[in-house]
C-alpha cells in the first residue's frame, strides 16, 4: 500500500508518541537506591538532644519500591545513652526501619511500618535498643502521625507502650525555600517523675539542588528538668538552634 504524504505524517507522529509511551514506562525502575550524608549542630529527637547539645555527623541509605515497599538504615553518634542513662558504652545510634506507603483515596496518602532504634554494645541499666511500629496520614500539606514502642522506650524501665502523637505541614515558599512547622506530644509511662512533654519546632530548608540541603531550626519542649536534667548537662529538652546540612545522592 502506498502512503500519502499526509498519512506518512500522521503515521510518523503516532509512532513517535508511542515510542515515546514506551520509553516512559520503560525508564520507571522497580526500585531505586539512595544514599544520604550530612552533619547537625544539635541532633534532636523529638526535640529532645541526643549529642548533649553537641554536633552530629550522620548517614544513611534507603530502598523504594514501586509498590510502595521500602526500607533503609540511618546512623548517628549520640551522647545520652552515657549522659542520660548512665552507660559506659554506647555513643552510636543505628536505625533499621521498613514499611509500605500509598493512597487510601486521591490525595490521602498513607504510611505504615516499624523502626528499630539500636544502639550498639550500650550497657544501660534497662536497654537503651528500641522498637516502635507507626501509622501515619498525608493530605495536602498536613501529615499526622502516631507512633507506640513495642518495647522498653529509650532505656526507660516498664515503659513499654510509650506514643508520640505528631503533625507537621511543609510550605513551599519558592526559590528553593521552605518551612515546616511541628508539633509533637510523648508520653512515657510508669515513670517516678513526670516524663510526659510536648515539642514543637519551626525549620527553614534551603534546596541548592543537585541533592545539597541545608536547614536551620529552632526547636523546644515543656520537658521536666526532675526527668530531662541529669548531673552537669542541662535540661535536653531545652529551646535551641539547630543548624543543619545533607546531601542526598
Amino acid at each position: 500500500m502506498k502512503l500519502t504524504t499526509t498519512s506518512a505524517i500522521v503515521l510518523s507522529a503516532v509512532l513517535a508518541t508511542t515510542f515515546a509511551s514506551t520509553q516512559a514506562v520503560a525508564a520507571e525502575p522497580d526500585y531505586t537506591l539512595s544514599y544520604n550524608i550530612g552533619a547537625t549542630t544539635d541532633y534532636r529527637f523529638r526535640s529532645i538532644a541526643q549529642t548533649s547539645f553537641k554536633p552530629a555527623v550522620q548517614a544513611g541509605a534507603d530502598f523504594a519500591h514501586k509498590s510502595g515497599v521500602y526500607a533503609g538504615v540511618w546512623g548517628s553518634n549520640v551522647n545520652w545513652v552515657k549522659d542520660f542513662a548512665g552507660a559506659t558504652d554506647g555513643s552510636l545510634e543505628i536505625d533499621l526501619y521498613g514499611g509500605y506507603k500509598g493512597e487510601l483515596a486521591k490525595g490521602l496518602g498513607f504510611d505504615v511500618g516499624v523502626i528499630a532504634y539500636l544502639y550498639p554494645s550500650n550497657n544501660a541499666a534497662t536497654n537503651a535498643n528500641t522498637t516502635e511500629v507507626y501509622a501515619a496520614l498525608t493530605y495536602g500539606l498536613v501529615t499526622a502521625k502516631y507512633s507506640r514502642s513495642v518495647t522498653n522506650f529509650v532505656a526507660n524501665a516498664d515503659s513499654t507502650g510509650s506514643q508520640y502523637l505528631e503533625a507537621a505541614a511543609t510550605f513551599d515558599l519558592g526559590n528553593g525555600f521552605s518551612v515546616t512547622p511541628h508539633v509533637g506530644r510523648q508520653l512515657i509511662p510508669n515513670q517516678a517523675s513526670p516524663a510526659d512533654y510536648t515539642d514543637f519546632s519551626l525549620t527553614f530548608t534551603k534546596d541548592f539542588g543537585n541533592g545539597l540541603t541545608a536547614s536551620v531550626a529552632g526547636v523546644g519542649t515543656d520537658a521536666k528538668d526532675g526527668f530531662y536534667k541529669v548531673g552537669a548537662v542541662d535540661n535536653l529538652g531545652k529551646t535551641g538552634l539547630v543548624v543543619g546540612v545533607k546531601y542526598s545522592f
